[in-house]
């Protein structure tokens, strides 16, 4: 123990090591390395364990001093991205994008430990066998001991022919290798491991490793995030199971995929052909090679000699909860649970189907809940095709499920017939809260539409069920957090209003609804004598903290209720779901282009229609003026013309006359001045002065 205790301190100071990971950016490398990087090189179990609590403790009690805090000798990850365009991860040092193999060779040269990962990437078996060779040229310059591990897979033992015939369920070990045969889309693989061997004989200077891989899951999800998201969305009724079922994968059984379903999408399985698997678009072939392998392996050299924390080792079945967690958690993919209530013709309905079909929710209906709720109840109760084989044990649960069936089914004919066809709430309130706890409602969400109506209804649909049911005042009511709204939507607007709204339908909408005028009137009035009281169903939501969004529709003025919707996207933030798969991108992207043109050609359009216009208006301004400049010349002409009559009568009396007899008599007389000549002739023959 004292050896021990001294010993301790030394590991702690030990040198910080350098370990490369390729594609950093990839779902496994990027998990590999964000768990390297806070783990201490040398560190021991307990140790961990003890550094964990300390932790824990320190973020308990200063968490703001204790985040972003690097261990002391811890891993420097360093790695290659797998697209320029890719962010470095913040728990790694460097990251190198386009660069060249000499360089390469160089950041190889600076780390401690090299991890290739070619479980993802083809192309990378190329690259991890040209790395160990460039490694394995240096080894007479290493200082000290450099590590090599080759993250391959399992496929290459995937048609290795059984230990014993007879007995198939003996599984593989490391001793095996020897006589692992490989799958034929695999052998790059397999020649990348063989070489990765050959260079690890000197293991005191270069000590290589091959870890075969198997179906990889957790966190995001891996290869089953294609299942993962099938059975989220539940747009399938089922989901495939390629072949028989009765495969064996490393990591996972096929038929696994049913507890998959079970806590996650519909709960059924379907059996699909081999040949058909190939068919379905979210996988590739390498992925639909690793879910047909039928192979059973046992890691005995990891159990024996790796001390390591396992965070599955039971398997995915035993721990499907906690990955399906961190499957939510890593992608985002968290419920939003809404209540719309409000007065009759208020717009519950319509804005609940658009705020579903925004957020991907499960749009809750009173009356298509019950008769959901029958239908199957009906169903459970109508005979059965007994079936060879059947274990007593099933029998007997069936038998009591049936008389379960049978006996609600009566007790709901029984309160029908009472009560004018309507159910008693005891019903409704049952089958509303197992539409809630379904497991459709309790992953994605649901949109509640139009119930529950009074105080005691959403007291006993959200109480919770393993508490006590007093009120006690000054403490919050007990209620089930799984299944109780996070927004409560409260939508009004006055009697006029609606009355207004209901009377301008049109009559083949309002033929046999609720909103005919011997209906929607005591069912406005009724809905105003509930909400009058004391403790009302907003009431309720108020005590226990969920907290009303509250619309008035008719200042809004809006038929369609567009601006209620976008008020409460806005109050309900950002969906909690799967975004568009790239098919829809490809769509998005391609109407936006499509409507972009549009726009462009349309405003081209107008803008040509516009100059048309405006070029017809220049060229009529232009004749109109230019007809009026011709009009006021041919005036100034005629005004010309008049106003030089009589100057031109005068001339041609007087001056005319005289002055063309000067003229001659200055041709005659032809003197050396003609102008003064001319001028003493007519001042001499004046008219006027003779």
């Amino acid at each position: 123990m004292a050896e021990e205790e001294v010993a301790a301190p030394k590991e702690k100071v030990l040198r910080i090591q350098r370990l490369f990971i390729n594609l950093l950016d990839t779902y496994s490398s990027g998990n590999i390395g964000k768990f390297l990087a806070n783990c201490v090189a040398g560190a021991s179990l307990k140790e961990i364990a003890e550094e964990e609590e300390e932790e824990d403790e320190a973020k308990s009690a200063a968490p703001e001093s204790s985040s972003g805090k690097v261990k002391e000798g811890t891993f420097q990850i360093v790695g290659t991205l797998s697209k320029p365009e890719s962010i470095q991860p913040d728990f790694a040092v460097e990251t190198y994008s386009m660069i060249s193999r000499e360089d390469l060779r160089t950041r190889l040269l600076e780390c401690d430990v090299v991890i290739y990962n070619i479980t993802e990437h083809t192309q990378q078996v190329e690259e991890a066998i040209w790395a160990v060779s460039a490694l394995n040229e240096e080894v007479g310059h290493f200082e000290k001991q450099k590590v090599f591990i080759l993250l391959s897979t399992v496929m290459t033992w995937a048609k290795s022919k059984p230990l014993d015939p007879d007995d198939t369920d003996i599984p593989f070990t490391e001793e095996d290798y020897r006589r692992r045969k490989h799958h034929l889309n695999f052998l790059d693989h397999i020649n990348a491991e063989k070489i990765v061997l050959k260079f690890g004989k000197n293991a005191k200077k270069f000590a290589t490793y091959v870890v075969a891989t198997g179906l990889q899951y957790g966190v995001e999800g891996g290869i089953l995030h294609a299942f993962f998201k099938m059975a989220w969305l539940g747009e399938m009724p089922a989901l495939p199971v390629f072949g028989d079922g009765t495969n064996v994968i490393p990591a996972i059984h096929v038929l696994d995929l049913a507890c998959i379903s079970k806590n996650t999408g519909p709960g059924k399985v379907q059996k699909v052909p081999k040949e058909n698997a190939f068919l379905t678009k979210d996988l590739t072939q390498e992925q639909l090679d690793h879910l047909l392998v039928n192979l059973r392996m046992e890691a005995l050299f990891v159990k024996e000699n790796f001390n390591i924390r396992w965070v599955a080792q039971t398997g995915f079945v035993e721990n499907i909860n906690n990955i399906l967690k961190e499957y939510k958690q890593s992608r985002g993919l968290l419920p939003i649970k809404i209540c719309i209530l409000g007065p009759p013709a208020v717009g519950k309905s319509s804005i609940a189907e658009e705020l579903s079909k925004h957020y991907k929710l499960h749009h809750i209906k009173l009356k298509d809940v019950i008769s959901e709720s029958i239908a199957k109840l009906e169903s459970t109760v109508a005979p059965q095709e007994i079936v060879e084989g059947d274990e007593e044990g099933e029998e007997e649960e069936e038998e009591e499920n049936v008389e379960d069936a049978q006996e609600l089914l009566d007790g709901i004919k029984e309160s029908m017939e009472q009560n004018a066809g309507r159910l008693e709430d005891q019903y409704i309130i049952r089958f509303v809260k197992e539409k809630l706890k379904s497991m459709p409602c309790r992953n994605q969400g649901y949109i509640l539409d139009g119930f529950p109506k009074t105080y005691d209804q959403a007291k006993d649909l959200f109480n919770q069920e393993d508490e006590e049911e007093e009120e006690i005042r000054g403490r919050m009511l007990p209620f089930d957090k799984l299944i109780t709204p996070e927004f409560v939507c409260g939508l009004d607007a006055s009697d006029e209003f609606l009355k207004e709204r209901v009377m301008n339908l049109p009559e083949s909408v309002v033929a046999g609804t609720h909103y005919s005028q011997d209906r929607f009137l005591p069912s406005l009035s009724n809905y105003r004598d509930i909400n009058t009281d004391d403790e009302t169903v907003f009431n309720y939501f108020d005590e226990i903290e969920v907290h009303l969004i509250h619309i008035d529709v008719g200042k809004l003025e809006d038929a369609q209720n567009r601006l209620a919707i976008k008020q409460l996207i806005k109050e309900i933030g950002e969906p909690r779901n799967y975004g568009l798969t790239e098919e829809e991108k490809e769509e998005e992207e391609k109407r936006a282009v499509e409507e972009r043109l549009a726009k462009e050609a349309a405003e081209e359009a107008e803008r040509e229609r516009k100059e048309a216009v405006e070029m017809a208006e220049k060229i009529a301004c232009w004749e109109e003026w230019s007809k009026r400049l011709e009009e006021v010349k041919r005036e100034e002409r005629e005004l010309l013309e008049a106003q030089s009559i009589p100057l031109r009568n005068y001339l041609m009396t007087y001056v005319m006359p005289t002055l063309m007899q000067g003229l001659n008599e200055c041709c005659k007389v032809r003197p050396d001045d003609p102008v003064d000549f001319l001028a003493e002739y007519l001042f001499k023959n004046n008219p006027e002065m003779q």
